[in-house]
Formats: C-alpha cells, structure tokens, sequence
C-alpha cells in the first residue's frame, strides 16, 4: 500500500527488506520525505543495499525535472544534533546532570524535580531548555544509528523526559506534539525511565488527592516543598486551569480570579516578592477558588443563577443597597427569562438580542436597580448569557422530538 499510493499518514521512518529500484524506490522514499513543521526530513533504513539504485533513481529524477532534494547528508543532522546537544548540555552548567545514571531506577523519578529546579531558577531559562531540547530531539531522530548519535542518546533521552515535566508541570506551550518515529521514543525511553510524562507532584512525593487539587493537605504539602520555583510554576498550572473552568461558566468569578493570579505572577516576575512568599500569595488565591465551588450552595443557587447573581455587580457599594435577597430574585428571574428566550440562532439575530436586552432592563427597573448601573449590568448579563446559553440550547435540542418518515 504504501507503494502503490494511498492517503498516507506522516511517517518518519521507512525499513527496506526487499530489493528496490527506479520510480517504485523514489516513490518509496517520497512517504517520509515529506517535511512539515516539527518534522524536517524522515529516516530510510536500508537492510538490502539499494544506494546503488537509489542513485540511479536520483538521476532519473533529476533528469525528468524533477526539483528540490530528495535526500541529504545524515553528516548535516549529527552535526545539528551535536550542536544542539552542547547548548541544552551547557543550560545545567553547576548542575550535574549525569548524577541521574548513578541512581537507582526507583530514585530516578525524583531526581527530575531536582534538575527542573535548577531550570526554573533563572528567568528564561525554562523556555530557552523548552525549544532547544526540542530542536535536539528532532536532529537525533536524523541521526541515528550514527555512532556519535548512539553515544548520547541517555542524555537526550534524560533531557526529552524533564522537557516532559517541565511542559506538563507548567503549562509551557509545546512546540511539537513529539510526533516523531516510535522507533526513536523507544532509543529515547529506554534510556531513561518510561515513555510516560513524568508526574512532577508524583516525583516529590506529594499525593494528589483525587476529589479535590486544592484540598489544604495538598496545599500544605506544595508549600513545604524544597523545590520553591517548581512549587511555583506547578500551583500556578493548576491554578491557570481551574480558574478557565470556572472562567467557562462564570464570566465574572473567571475575570476576577484571573486579575489576582496575574497581578501575583507579576510581581514575582518583577522580582518584587521571593519565591517562597509568591506562594503562600497562590494557595490564598487556591483557598477562595476552592470556596467559589461551595458558593452556589450556600446562596442556595445554581451556578447558572450564581453566574447572573454576580453579572449584576454585586460588591458595587450602589448595587449592595438593594440588599442580598433582592439580588438573589433578580438573578433567578434573570435566569429563567433569558433560558425561555434564547434559541440557537439569537447571537446573529439582533431583533431577539434588542427583546432580551429590553426584558433584562425591564426587570432590573421592577426591584429598583439604580440607573445608573443598568447600563452596564445589562451588557454583563448578556455577555453572560451567551457563555452559557450553548449549554442549554443544547440540552434542550437533545429533548427535541424528532418525527421519522419510515414506516
């Protein structure tokens, strides 16, 4: 199949074992020659001496008007390769690295978190080792079975698991999937631990509790962790995640807790506070992100009146006049309102948009929000009904009955 020409999926590598010659070889080598981004060449592993007819078809090729270069020399990879090696190598100067190899395999794991550490010490640092042990891992999938590949493939393989960690643990943007051949993951992992992403909390020794990340006993035991920059980077992940959870549902909450975690981070990059104190400043901001999941209960809403309840500019000193039970009406007349109103269609329909935005203005007159703030308590709400008005189209299309014309 992969001779005669079908929809063929991105390879990387290719293994002869049989002999080959003419169009049928270079079209062969056209299914992983094809470069994309993260991927710039592929692999042909040659178990019965086609160089000569390779040859041959390259002449072909090129007397046909055939363009471009079909294959080049793997001399150009190691050298890439072991430019590339150098750099990543010289980013853990007065760290040693190679201690990994004289450790037990079950004391490995929690070595990475050590060699994370030092990373994410210095400012830049963790993006420059990102991309450049990226660029490593791709010229070391060229270079093998060169010998001088071969000879360093447990460092890279070392390098490739941090990167791991570190792309997990703080939300670093991949750059590449690591999409390259299994043949390669397998040089790489063996070499190392496992070709599993390496759990950072797991290799320190903290358990994540299931339920709940930000339980207080997980919160203590990030905060007594040696290791303050990668406490840092992991708690503000997981932070970053919940608080777009949230975001999701709550434009409002999502908004709020957004400013505070951005506000912390940035004095932190700025230097302003130490390491150990930005985090106490995380778990403070964990503790009300935690306690925003229990709000709805407490106020006796759902979260989808807890949404329109905070729409309405609830900590305004204007608004807190109504008083919180006057609040709480309107947001649940809000919420059934708007859910008997919007239709899959009604953001691209301004006529339907006009009628809402009228019954909403309508309402917050009834129970004397003051005027001045409905301007803007009426543009909140509607944003907020659009966040979440899918969800409930959808849920309500599901129930839809459906007529059927067989018989």
């Amino acid at each position: 199949m992969f001779l005669t020409g079908f929809d063929a999926p991105t390879l990387h590598a290719m293994y002869l074992d049989k002999p080959i010659k003419g169009h049928t070889l270079m079209q062969a080598i056209a299914r992983v020659n094809r470069v994309h981004p993260g991927k710039e060449g592929g692999l042909i592993v040659d178990y019965m001496g086609v160089g000569a007819e390779l040859k041959e078809a390259l002449i072909d090729y090129t007397e046909s008007g055939g363009k471009g270069k079909p294959t080049f020399d793997q001399e150009k990879a190691v050298q890439l390769m072991q430019e590339k090696y150098e750099i990543v190598k010289d980013l853990f100067h007065g760290f040693n690295y190679r201690k990994f190899f004289e450790l037990k395999p079950s004391d490995r794991v929690s070595f990475v978190p050590q060699a994370m550490e030092h990373l994410l010490n210095e400012q830049g640092k963790k993006e420059r080792f990102v991309r450049e042990t990226t660029g490593l891992v791709k010229a070391f999938s060229l270079a093998v079975p060169n010998e001088r590949a071969m000879k360093v493939k447990e460092d890279v393989g070392l390098f490739q698991a941090i990167k791991s960690a570190i792309t997990k643990t703080t939300g670093t943007k991949k750059e590449d999937e690591e999409n390259f051949d299994t043949a390669i993951k397998q040089i790489l992992s063996k070499a190392v631990i496992s070709d599993r992403i390496i759990d950072i909390f797991e290799a320190a020794g903290i358990q994540k509790p299931e339920l709940s990340i930000l339980s207080e006993g997980f919160l203590a035991e990030v905060k007594e962790m040696p290791q303050k920059n990668l406490a840092f980077e992991a708690l503000k992940k997981l932070l970053n995640d919940e608080i777009r959870f949230i975001s999701r549902k709550n434009i409002v909450q999502g908004k709020s807790f957004m400013e505070m975690l951005d506000k912390t981070i940035k004095r932190y990059t700025n230097k302003s506070v130490e390491a150990a104190q930005v985090i106490e400043e995380l778990v403070e901001i964990a503790r009300k992100v935690r306690e925003e999941r229990s709000r709805g209960i407490q106020q006796q809403m759902t979260d989808d009146e807890l949404a329109f309840y905070d729409a309405l500019g609830v900590n305004d000193s204007a608004v807190q006049v109504l008083g919180n039970e006057t609040l709480r009406k309107i947001a649940l007349e809000l919420t059934q309102m708007i859910r008997k109103n919007v239709t899959i269609d009604w953001t691209q329909r301004e006529s339907v948009q006009a009628e809402i935005r009228l019954k909403v203005k309508k309402i917050l007159r009834k129970y004397g929000y003051p005027p001045d703030k409905q301007e803007r308590a009426t543009k909140t709400v509607l944003e907020q009904a659009e966040l979440i008005a899918k969800d409930w189209v959808g849920i309500e299309d599901s129930f839809t009955p459906r007529v059927s014309n067989s018989f």
